[in-house]
Order: structure tokens, then C-alpha cells, then sequence
């Protein structure tokens, strides 16, 4: 029989991670998770993300995410959101040789909560014995110690599925019992149809992706 497994998503290391710059952020997660995990029962698919907000360069950025997300809920994912954190920070300058070292003030956007979320949700669903493998795609170290958890203390298989941008985290990978790359290819082949519909409707990719 195959595992029940559970899959949990960092948004936004995905993103950066293998999405930005490219035509494959239409991105179809139940078949992505179902070509790269072919001997696993996929349960649920869990999506951790935060609204963004429309930019002076970009004022359609949240309309494409609203969009993202109706795919995703249309397809039976699960969206658990963070929040972004604005604030006004003091930043130095460029500081040439022999000249006073001079600051700007510049505004600063950090993503919140995404991270603890989805570290509650693998441990809470752990503790509940609702997966037998936990399938975690981003490559942040922040989320060790509740994988050690898992593996350690519930007894659980934790695999890891990283963006192929990025270099795997060494203290992840010596702590995980699969690691694979998500890779251009695999994300080309795993892309919603240009038109979906839901309870509301007929609506289709953003015309810019």
C-alpha cells in the first residue's frame, strides 16, 4: 500500500526558488506532487502564502495571485496564510573611501508567518496521525527542529522536495529521508489549463504569465 502523505508548501521559497523568470507559475500542485511522488498516497496538499499588495511597478500583482489562488482552491489544495510586515528601516549607503558614512531610510516588506504556519500544521498533523510520510517543498533551515520532531518523536518519514535554484540545505538534508529537486521540467509539464472553473465560474491564467 502506499503512505498517506501529506505535502506542505512554502509559498514563497518555491517562488523565488523556481517560478520567478519563468512561464511555469501557472503551477498545478496535485501534479507536480503526483510525478514526483509516484508511490505515495497524496491526502492533502497544503499551500502557505500571505496576500501581496499592488506596487507602483506592478499594480496587477494581486489580481494574479487572486487568480493562483482560486486555481489552487479550485483544485483542492488547502491555503493557510501569513500576513507581510511593513515597516521604515535606516540603511547605509554605499560608503566610498575616506567620505562620512551617510544612511537612507528605505522601506522594508517581510513576509510573516508563513514559516511558523506551516511548521504548526506538520506537527499538529502529526500528532494527529493523519500522514504517515510529511512531504515539505522549500529549503529553509528555519524549519529543522519541528522535521527532527517529526522523525524523532512521532516516528514519522519526512521527505524534502527543493526548488532547483537553490543549493539543498545541508542540516535539512542530514535530517530528512528523501530529498528531490523540483526541476524545469517536471514544472513544465505540471501546469493548470489556460481556463478553469469553479463555484463562480469560468476564469483563466493571467494573460502576462
Amino acid at each position: 500500500m502506499r503512505a498517506r502523505t501529506y505535502v506542505y508548501v512554502d509559498a514563497f521559497n518555491l517562488y523565488y526558488g523556481a517560478l520567478k523568470g519563468t512561464s511555469h507559475k501557472w503551477l498545478d500542485l496535485w501534479k507536480l506532487c503526483t510525478l514526483l511522488l509516484p508511490r505515495n498516497d497524496i491526502v492533502s496538499i497544503k499551500y502557505f502564502t500571505a496576500l501581496v499588495s499592488a506596487r507602483p511597478h506592478d499594480p496587477g500583482q494581486p489580481l494574479r495571485q487572486q487568480l493562483y489562488l482560486r486555481a489552487l482552491r479550485a483544485s483542492g489544495v488547502e491555503i493557510v496564510y501569513g500576513h507581510f510586515l511593513t515597516h521604515i528601516v535606516a540603511m547605509p549607503l554605499a560608503k566610498r573611501h575616506g567620505s562620512r558614512q551617510q544612511t537612507v531610510e528605505v522601506i522594508k516588506t517581510e513576509e510573516k508567518g508563513s514559516d511558523v504556519n506551516l511548521a504548526t500544521h506538520l506537527l499538529l498533523d502529526g500528532f494527529h496521525d493523519r500522514y504517515e510520510v510529511a512531504v515539505v517543498i522549500s529549503n529553509d533551515s528555519d524549519l529543522l527542529l519541528p522535521i527532527r520532531v517529526v522523525r524523532e518523536e512521532l516516528g514519522k518519514k519526512v521527505g524534502l522536495l527543493i526548488p532547483y535554484r537553490q543549493h539543498p540545505s545541508r542540516a535539512l538534508v542530514k535530517n530528512v529521508d528523501f530529498v528531490k529537486k523540483v526541476r524545469q521540467g517536471v514544472l513544465r509539464v505540471s501546469q493548470f489549463p489556460p481556463y478553469l472553473e469553479d463555484e463562480k465560474g469560468v476564469f483563466h491564467k493571467p494573460n502576462s504569465w
